[in-house]
């Protein structure tokens, strides 16, 4: 089994790719929280639990 050793150079496009896809899947994740409550309503926060 060979091991590929990655440039300083590579490594840090690996980490940035890395956290722009973090960043969009947070993105992400808000967005869809936001449209699930504007399309709900603010009443869902009144209901009896």
């Amino acid at each position: 089994m060979e091991h590929v050793e990655l440039s300083e150079q590579q490594k840090k496009a690996r980490r940035s790719r890395s956290v722009a896809i973090a960043v969009v899947l947070a993105c992400l994740a808000v967005m869809f929280y936001v449209v699930t409550i504007i399309k709900v309503g603010p009443g869902i926060f009144d209901r009896p639990m």
